[in-house]
């Protein structure tokens, strides 16, 4: 009777632990109801690319909401394989749709407040893209140039870049605006699709390779 008490705590003991272990699992890409843990007031985010590496510093204070949700992008390794899908020269370049489209479906709905625009779309600066208010998930883009104009319609900036800026400048541009106003890629099919149709069909963009909170 002991010996079989015994086996039921061990039993048991190691059920805990097992919850304990999924408990502590960090949360991971594919988890946006987990992934809201606040930004420190300021830091730096470094990207590895197809044409080499740039790193971005965040003010937290310039816009609170995108500025957390962009931490926990980077921290849970959401930034591997991500495709710069829009860039036109002389203007920005965009990204954040994810390669696999099951990991693109579950951030469709994850949206975030706006934040009131306290920074300016200044060349290096980072923003959100976004369909209307109240919308930002998450897609960004890097000003290639002076885009002032940006300011007064709701994009606010969250950070800049600081080492690399001749990196951005170099990331292909040759596709363009996307469909069906240009001949680049077509966003709801990236949402679909994921990398296996940009792979076939727009074979020379470039890449974040690997995105990491900088110590």
């Amino acid at each position: 009777m002991k010996r079989f008490l015994h086996s039921i705590g061990f039993a048991l003991a190691l059920t805990s632990l097992s919850f304990a272990a999924e408990d502590a699992k960090p949360a991971t890409a594919a988890d946006p109801a987990k992934l809201t843990e606040k930004a420190p007031e300021t830091f730096k985010a470094k990207f590895e690319t197809t044409k080499g590496a740039f790193t971005i510093e965040v003010t937290r204070a310039h816009s609170p909401n995108g500025a957390d949700r962009f931490y926990n992008l980077v921290k849970s390794g959401y930034f591997k394989d991500i495709a710069f899908f829009r860039v036109i020269p002389g203007f920005m370049g965009q990204f954040g749709i994810h390669g696999d489209p099951a990991v693109s479906a579950v951030w469709r709905n994850a949206k975030i407040q706006d934040d009131p625009v306290k920074g300016s779309n200044t060349r290096g600066a980072i923003s959100f893209a976004m369909a209307g208010p109240n919308t930002r998930t998450t897609q960004f883009f890097i000003n290639l140039v002076d885009n002032k104009n940006l300011d007064g319609m709701g994009f606010s900036p969250f950070g800049k870049v600081v080492q690399g800026m001749d990196v951005v400048d170099k990331i292909n541009g040759e596709y363009g605006e996307g469909a069906p106003r240009g001949r680049g890629p077509d966003q709801q099919k990236i949402q679909m699709q994921g990398n296996a149709y940009l792979n076939k069909d727009f074979p020379k963009l470039d890449y974040i390779q690997s995105a990491s909170i900088l110590p």
